[in-house]
């Protein structure tokens, strides 16, 4: 597995419109796409700094991953992404190393990148999220 750069870190919000102005406003950092994940049940939210990128995550649906999220832990970090050449092949090289994924194969993510998500039981407790092209 090789991975190249910290692709995204993802933050759960109440509300697009009411975090983005403060990205905006009190940042300094520009939004430059919005996009809704309609099988993940999200919106989301992006802003580059650096190569690294920041994704708001609004849900759509309160039993949606975000929603469930946002009802347990409240708002904040939701998960670190990182950029890697291929997902497939990483999730099966992390599995055969005894990590335990939430998808065995990659899925369509914002952005259309191909993603994975590693079990955060797996992961000293952090989500983990791998993308690909």
């Amino acid at each position: 597995m090789n991975i190249s750069h910290i692709e995204h870190i993802g933050i759960a919000v109440n509300s697009l419109d009411e975090a983005i102005p403060y990205y905006e406003n009190m940042l300094g950092l520009k939004c430059y796409a919005i996009e809704e994940v309609a099988d993940q049940k999200v919106k989301t939210a992006f802003f580059k700094v650096g190569d690294t990128k920041i994704e708001l995550l609004e849900s759509t649906d309160p039993e949606g991953p975000i929603g469930k999220f946002i009802e347990k832990k409240g708002p904040g970090v939701h998960h670190l992404a990182f950029a890697v050449d291929d997902v497939n092949k990483s999730l099966g090289e992390l599995e055969e190393k005894g990590v335990r994924l939430i998808d065995k194969a990659s899925r369509k993510g914002a952005e259309g990148l191909n993603i994975g998500f590693l079990h955060p039981k797996s992961t000293l407790g952090v989500l983990t999220e791998l993308c690909g092209k």
